[in-house]
C-alpha cells in the first residue's frame, strides 16, 4: 500500500469514476468535483453516443473488480449489419467466434460507476466548478461564477478527468511549452432513437452495429437492454444534405424517406428526436505534458479528446487508468516517476488511435458500401483464417486485444500497402479465391515486413 494522500478528481464521468475506484483501492482519500448535477437525477440531453466496451475497457474493468457488475449492462454485438440502399442487408462478423464489442447505454454505465465509487468510499460533490487551481501547492478554488466569492481546498494531487474542454488542463496551458492543438471535423452528430416494439422486443437484430452508410454521412444504431435503438445521425454541418439544409418536418421527412427506406416506419420517432436534440461537435484534442512534477496529471479526454469512429474513446480513457495503476504498483510513493512514466507511454498510443478514429469514419461512411473494398475485406479474412499467426486485421488487434494502438497504426499501413499490391492483380474481382492471391500476399509479408513490425 502507498502512504495514503488526500486526492481531487475534477470530473465525474466515465474516466474520472473508474480512476476514484481505483485510488480507493490503495486506501487514498478521493473528492470528486463536477459543475454538473449528479447525472444520477436527471434526464441525459440527447448527446450521447452509444458505447462500444471491447477488451481494452472489460481489461480495466476487471482490474478495478468491477467487471461483472458492468457486463450485467451490456449487449454483445459480434457482426455489423449494413444497410446499403436498394439491396438487403448483409453481416460482417467483426473478429473471431466469441469475439465481440459490448453496447452500452453511457447514461446507465455513468450512473452505476459513481454508485461503485461511492460504495468504495469516494465522495463526491456536484454542481461544484472548479475556477482554479494552483499546480504548486494542489490547491483548487471552487465557486458559483468567475466573480463570485471562491471557496479554497487542500490536496496533495489533482487529477483532471474533466474532459475535451478541461478547466485543470487550461490552467496547465499556460505554462511555457505546453504543446496544445484542437481539430473540429465538418462532421457533426445527433441522437436519434427507435423504440422497442410493443412487446419489448428489439425491431433490428440486437447482435449487430447496424450502419447506414451514405458516402459523406451515415447513420448508426446500437441497440438496448430495454429493446431501443440509440441511433447517432452523423452528417456535415453545412452543404446539400447537412443539418443546415435540413430546417422545415417536410424536408427532414424527404430525407429519411430518401437515405433511409428500410426504416421508414421510423420516420416519425427519428423526425422528433431530430428536431428535440440538440446537434454537437466532434473535436480531435492533442496536448502534452500531461502532468505537473507530482501534484497534476489529465486521464481521458482532458489529455486526449478523439472522434468516436473506432468506438474507443472510453476504452482508451480506461486503459489510461489501468497504465497509470500499473506505474503506481511500478514506483510506489514516487508520484513524479509515476506521472513521467504514466505520459510517455501513453502519448503516442494516444496519438495513433486519433488518427486511426478519423480514417475509420471515411472507413464506415463511404467504404463499406464499395465493391472493391469489400473484396478486400473478404481476401483478407480468407488469408487470416488460414494464416491467423501472420495476419490480424487491424480492427482485432485494436478492439480484441491490449497490444499498443501505435504497434496496431504501424502494422495496419503495412497491411495496406500489401493489399493495394493485391488488389492490382489482373482479374483480381474473378479471381480473389485463387491460390496465386494467397502466394501473391506470402510474398508480399516476406518481402515489405519492415523489421520493426513484431
Amino acid at each position: 500500500m502507498q502512504k495514503k494522500k488526500n486526492i481531487a478528481i475534477v470530473g465525474s464521468g466515465l474516466v474520472g469514476s473508474l480512476l476514484a475506484i481505483y485510488l480507493r483501492k490503495q486506501g487514498h482519500g478521493v473528492t470528486v468535483f463536477d459543475r454538473r448535477p449528479d447525472v444520477r437525477t436527471v434526464e441525459f440531453s440527447g448527446r450521447s453516443i452509444n458505447l462500444a466496451m471491447s477488451n481494452r475497457g472489460w481489461k480495466a474493468l476487471a482490474e478495478a473488480g468491477i467487471e461483472k457488475e458492468i457486463r450485467q449492462l451490456a449487449l454483445p454485438l459480434d457482426k455489423r449489419a449494413m444497410h446499403v440502399v436498394d439491396k438487403p442487408v448483409y453481416f460482417q462478423k467483426y473478429g473471431n467466434d466469441g469475439e465481440a464489442i459490448y453496447s452500452i447505454s453511457r447514461g446507465v454505465l455513468n450512473r452505476k460507476m459513481i454508485d461503485l465509487a461511492e460504495e468504495a468510499g469516494a465522495v463526491f460533490r456536484f454542481e461544484e466548478k472548479v475556477w482554479d487551481v494552483d499546480m504548486r501547492s494542489a490547491q483548487l478554488f471552487t465557486g458559483e461564477s468567475e466573480k463570485s466569492e471562491w471557496k479554497e481546498y487542500q490536496f496533495d494531487l489533482v487529477f483532471g478527468a474533466d474532459g475535451a474542454f478541461s478547466r485543470i488542463r487550461h490552467k496547465m496551458q499556460r505554462q511555457s511549452r505546453f504543446n496544445y492543438s484542437q481539430h473540429f471535423i465538418d462532421v457533426g452528430y445527433k441522437e436519434l432513437t427507435i423504440p422497442a416494439n410493443a412487446d419489448g422486443s428489439h425491431k433490428l437484430d440486437n447482435a449487430s452495429f447496424h450502419i447506414w452508410p451514405r458516402g459523406e454521412f451515415m447513420l448508426i444504431a446500437m441497440p438496448n437492454l430495454d429493446g431501443s435503438f440509440t441511433c447517432t445521425l452523423f452528417l456535415p454541418f453545412e452543404g446539400k444534405v447537412s443539418f443546415e439544409s435540413l430546417q422545415t418536418e417536410e424536408q427532414a421527412d424527404d430525407f429519411f424517406e430518401r437515405y433511409f427506406p428500410d426504416i421508414k416506419d421510423e420516420i416519425s420517432n427519428l423526425k422528433r428526436d431530430f428536431f428535440k436534440n440538440p446537434t454537437s461537435a466532434m473535436v480531435t484534442i492533442k496536448c502534452f505534458p500531461w502532468s505537473y512534477y507530482d501534484k497534476i496529471t489529465l486521464v481521458g479526454d482532458s489529455a486526449h479528446a478523439i472522434v468516436p469512429f473506432y468506438g474507443q474513446g472510453m476504452n482508451a480513457g480506461f486503459e489510461d487508468i489501468s497504465v497509470l495503476y500499473s506505474k503506481i504498483e511500478k514506483y510506489g510513493d514516487d508520484w513524479e516517476s509515476i506521472f513521467e512514466e504514466y505520459q510517455n507511454e501513453r502519448k503516442p498510443n494516444t496519438d495513433a488511435i486519433a488518427e486511426l478514429s478519423y480514417r475509420n469514419f471515411i472507413e464506415m461512411s463511404s467504404k463499406t458500401a464499395d465493391p472493391s473494398f469489400l473484396l478486400r475485406k473478404k481476401i483478407e479474412k480468407k488469408f487470416t483464417n488460414k494464416y491467423p499467426e501472420k495476419w490480424i486485421p487491424l480492427y482485432s488487434r485494436v478492439t480484441f486485444s491490449d497490444k499498443s494502438y501505435s504497434e496496431a497504426l504501424k502494422i495496419g499501413d503495412w497491411q495496406r500497402q500489401v493489399m493495394d499490391e493485391v488488389m492490382k492483380m489482373p482479374n483480381i474481382s474473378e479471381d480473389w479465391d485463387q491460390p496465386e492471391v494467397e502466394e501473391k500476399i506470402l510474398e508480399l509479408i516476406q518481402k515489405k515486413k519492415p523489421e520493426s513490425i513484431s
